[in-house]
């Protein structure tokens, strides 16, 4: 394998499997990884841990998908797409959200400027949350900002993932320099026993995600919400440019099948349409580990059953 100085110097090379056909890249993939395949996926239907979603279902309908987003449509969805367990994103502390943990739905809490760690500790202890989101970008400072720092202690007294939100954002009062998950590094190295997940794979920057996961043990990527909406309903030349050649790109360069976890984010994904071109991405013989057991093992998740 080469050193990671040298994968770097070669990374303008590297880009251009984006652009090639997604058999070829997976051939790629399969051929070039070096630390051993997962296992493959059981003869029955495969078993899917979403591990970005959001669950405040506030009954509204969703302007571009045009559902309801409602807690029977969620787990219509779910029905739909196979999915046995999720991760779902709070966007404060204090936030009023359904606790859905008899349906195998772990709760992030979300964490504003400033954490308010005795409500975070609280629920960690109780088990309420199972991990910590940051909202980079939305939240105008960097993952390694001293602010945090009482959350990545606790994330390591509980073994309990942080999730950061990293690259694109829904909002244009956000600030997109502090969701470059280069940043991410920073902290990875300075709390090697904290888990680390690169939500959306750091999209557009996903190069930048990629090179922070391969380098970091610790660190971990969601590939929730490369596009938003329904794919069924999008031209298939642009669901394979913006999603399946990322993710297959991605996949390749980390060279380990453990690092990269399924997610929507629904509701502004469709849930079953955005399985089919995960699956174009990923070789078959690692569904099992990208779909299903890297978010167990990462969250520490029930693996669920049908």
């Amino acid at each position: 394998m080469p050193s990671h100085a040298l994968r770097l110097l070669l990374r303008p090379i590297l880009i251009i499997p984006l652009f090639v056909t997604g058999s070829a890249a997976q051939s790629r993939q399969v051929n070039g990884s070096k630390k051993g395949n997962s296992a493959r996926a059981s003869a029955g239907r495969l078993l899917i841990i979403d591990a970005h979603t959001h669950t405040d279902f506030s009954g509204e309908l969703d302007k571009d998908r045009g559902v309801l987003i409602t807690r029977k449509q969620y787990f219509e969805e779910w029905r739909r797409a196979g999915v046995v367990g999720a991760i779902a994103h709070t966007h404060s502390e204090g936030e009023a959200s359904p606790d859905l943990r008899d349906r195998n739905v772990m709760s992030c809490v979300g964490i504003d400027v400033q954490p308010n760690v005795s409500l975070m500790e609280e629920g960690l202890r109780s088990g309420r949350y199972g991990c910590i989101k940051i909202y980079l970008g939305y939240v105008h400072q960097y993952a390694y900002d001293k602010n945090y720092e009482p959350a990545y202690k606790l994330a390591e007294k509980y073994d309990v993932p942080v999730v950061f939100h990293t690259g694109d954002t829904y909002s244009s009062r956000a600030k997109l320099k502090f969701a470059d998950p280069l940043t991410i590094d920073e902290v990875a190295v300075d709390h090697p026993k904290v888990r680390f997940v690169i939500a959306h794979c750091g999209n557009p920057w996903i190069e930048s995600a990629a090179e922070v996961a391969y380098k970091n043990p610790n660190v971990y990527l969601d590939g929730s919400a490369l596009l938003i909406g329904n794919l069924d309903r999008m031209p298939r030349a642009k669901v394979d440019a913006y999603v399946v050649r990322p993710l297959a790109w991605i996949f390749g360069y980390l060279e380990d099948p453990t690092k990269l976890m399924f997610g929507s984010d629904w509701p502004l994904t469709d849930i079953n349409s955005y399985v089919k071109p995960f699956k174009r991405a990923i070789p078959r013989q690692h569904w099992k580990a990208v779909f299903h057991d890297n978010a167990v093992r990462v969250f520490k998740l029930s693996a669920g059953s049908n």
